[in-house]
């Protein structure tokens, strides 16, 4: 079986009805496909961190762990971070026997070698320093989505109670280097994690009713997952791995300066598409570089600047921007397929839906693109 599958991809993609805070006042709606975003993106910051500092990073365990956090936080649903931490405490092996179940009956067709290394997670624990760096990820997230409610739930019960319990979860990562950094009173590292955080307000598709609204945050990490888990099926090297992920994770960040401007409207309108990449990296250069440090820039714009291109570059190695793209297109037709199939349509989501579609059978990549749309199809939707 391939790791690559529609079964695990959609299982993803279903965690962006699960909404966050919903037992709050939200200015916007926060979910957890978004979160876990969010999550990846600021992991990936403190691991820069930990390496800066002299601690190696096992970037491949770095990203599966948190794909299999993932998994587990997906396949729990809804639950209140204290009962979930309650049940994994005291009643980790049937916890661990139902998410098991349920991820064999939500991705059938998984690949034996991905599947054994997440029951594994889950049995073992997560004690290494990339399981650290997941974890104060995770509560820097929180801790971001707290602050933007904060104002709106002043006067709820427990408010205060769950700001302390956030700050209590942070402060026990200040061992990590990057948490440290971005703590600090004047962190360009802090003002990195809410650009990202702002790709969580700009919407997917926005001009037609669609559910659910997945935003572009949600959508680079579908992207940066399928592409993991095809490099997994292609026995791509480690390094290979981390280009593609991240270039994946990363490769919309632009449009946080610019905001999204549709493909017909960039091919029809001649220059247009070479004057938008000239003023995304102008303001990606002036705006996003100074918030990270200088020895990471290179680094960055290998992953930022023409993402879609196949590349060995001397110094970073290679990245596989074609099979990329297609991944990139899948997670766009998985947009415009279900939210169809939930029966919320429209002539741009229907004419999306068949444009991409053809569009990714006629890529000749590696990835296998027909048993990918035919696998989608034969799910109850």
């Amino acid at each position: 079986m391939s790791a690559l599958n529609s079964h695990i991809l959609y299982l993803f993609f279903d965690s962006a009805n699960m909404h966050r805070w919903n037992d709050h006042i939200r200015p916007i709606d926060l979910t957890e496909m978004d979160k876990q975003g969010h999550k990846a993106a600021i992991s990936w910051m403190l691991g820069k961190f930990e390496e800066r500092a002299g601690n190696a990073i096992d970037w491949t365990r770095l990203i599966e762990h948190q794909m299999f956090s993932f998994i587990q936080r997906s396949v729990l649903t809804d639950l209140k971070p204290q009962v979930f931490y309650r049940m994994i405490e005291e009643r980790r092996d049937q916890v661990n026997e139902y998410v098991v179940s349920e991820f064999d009956r939500l991705v059938p067709d998984s690949d034996s070698a991905f599947r054994g290394r997440f029951i594994d997670f889950l049995k073992d624990g997560t004690k290494t320093r990339e399981d650290d760096v997941i974890r104060a990820a995770h509560y820097l997230a929180t801790m971001w989505e707290f602050n933007l409610i904060y104002d709106s739930n002043k006067s709820l019960y427990g408010i205060e109670k769950t700001r302390t319990e956030i700050d209590e979860q942070i402060n026990q990562h200040t061992d990590l280097a990057g948490v440290r950094e971005i703590m600090s009173s004047t962190s360009d590292s802090l003002n990195f994690i809410d650009l990202v955080g702002q790709l969580r307000f700009q919407q997917r598709w926005a001009r037609t009713p669609r559910i659910p609204k997945t935003t572009v945050l949600g959508h680079s990490l579908l992207v940066a997952n399928a592409m993991y888990l095809h490099d997994l099926d292609s026995g791509a090297s480690d390094r290979q791995i981390y280009n593609d992920y991240y270039t994946g994770l990363f490769h919309d960040l632009p449009e946080v300066l610019t905001k999204d401007v549709i493909t017909p409207i960039k091919v029809s309108v001649s220059g247009l598409a070479s004057i938008l990449d000239a003023y995304e990296r102008d303001q990606v250069e002036s705006i996003i570089m100074p918030l990270l440090k200088p020895e990471w820039h290179e680094e960055f714009r290998f992953m930022v600047y023409d993402p879609f291109s196949v590349i060995d570059h001397p110094e970073f190695g290679r990245r596989d921007g074609y099979d990329l793209k297609t991944c990139d297109l899948f997670a766009a037709y998985m947009e415009a397929y279900v939210s169809i199939c939930y029966g919320v349509s429209s002539s741009a989501l229907r004419d999306g839906e068949k444009d991409i579609g053809n569009r990714i059978l006629e890529r000749t990549g590696s990835i296998d693109t027909g048993s990918l749309i035919e696998s989608l199809h034969g799910m109850r939707i």
